[in-house]
């Protein structure tokens, strides 16, 4: 399900990189390129390429995704919500996925209830200058916001 409210990223320049929560062609390749930038290392070291099977065709899908810490832990945050490819193919897999920076390292993925999510969205705004142009609230918004 889409979250009730239009994505505000379609109003500035990443319009032409989404539509209705979904990647345009444009963004699909865009989104490739950055994630193969990022798979080789070359990107700032909080963005990383997320690999997981496809849950259609089990073939490797790669995704560019800013990961932040927050109290020492470090998680990876999908800018388009809950049910972008990235999420449901990782729900697929029971939270088996790689990441790739330079080499490839396998990983296993906790989901966060949504109850826990507000502080890690919060610190995720602060790096992610793209992503947080998805979501409603402004990066500099008190936690409470992000719940």
């Amino acid at each position: 399900m889409k979250p009730s409210f239009k994505d505000p990223a379609e109003r500035g320049r990443l319009g032409y990189c989404y539509r209705d929560w979904r990647p345009t062609g444009f963004g699909r390749l865009s989104n490739r390129v950055w994630a193969w930038i990022c798979g080789l290392g070359l990107a700032p070291e909080f963005l990383i390429t997320l690999q997981v099977k496809s849950r259609r065709n089990g073939r490797l899908c790669s995704t560019m995704l800013a990961t932040t810490t927050h109290e020492g832990v470090r998680y990876v945050i999908s800018m388009l919500g809950d049910n972008s490819e990235s999420v449901q193919n990782v729900r697929a897999t029971g939270g088996a996925a790689f990441v790739r920076r330079g080499r490839l390292n396998p990983v296993m993925l906790t989901e966060l209830p949504p109850k826990d999510r507000a502080p890690i969205l919060k610190a995720w705004c602060q790096i992610a200058t793209s992503g947080r142009q998805h979501l409603p609230d402004p990066h500099d918004a008190p936690v409470s916001a992000f719940e």
